[in-house]
């Protein structure tokens, strides 16, 4: 079943603020092994200019997709989860995550299509800080794949 194209535009209500500790950051670059210090040494982040550590820039994945599971998970929109695969994933930063920050979400329908029998659709996330400043726009693109046929 194709997915209804007049929620192309439609906008989420905002997250619950997500406040980025330290140790997030830390555990999220030991994990994708990235050893750059400006991620766990605040005196290495503040000596490039930052006022605290600083996140990888894929950190906010993790809030930005489970914002774009309101998109996901409305039922009029009817998208079914269980053929959902990740297709791709950009991010366009006005300034890095900090330590400190209690960032909000809103997520929008970009785009909804169809290629070959699949349902792909694209969700924009603005993530803003406290004091409502940018700090990246996150691009998810879901995949739903067709049904097999039987």
């Amino acid at each position: 079943m194709a997915l209804d194209q007049s929620f192309v535009g439609r906008t989420y209500p905002p997250t619950d603020p997500y406040e980025v500790g330290r140790e997030k950051i830390r555990e999220f670059a030991e994990a994708i092994g990235d050893t750059n210090p400006a991620y766990t040494d605040t005196e290495a982040a503040k000596a490039l200019g930052h006022s605290d550590v600083i996140a990888p820039p894929t950190f906010v994945f993790a809030i930005t997709f489970k914002a774009a599971g309101l998109v996901v998970a409305d039922p009029q929109l009817g998208l079914d989860y269980s053929r959902v695969v990740h297709g791709d994933q950009k991010f366009a930063y006005r300034r890095p995550v900090r330590a400190g920050d209690r960032l909000t979400v809103t997520s929008t329908i970009e785009a909804i299509r169809s290629m070959a029998g699949n349902e792909v659709i694209d969700i924009r996330g603005e993530v803003h800080d406290e004091a409502g400043e940018q700090v990246v726009t996150a691009i998810t693109k879901l995949v739903a794949r067709r049904a097999e046929e039987v």
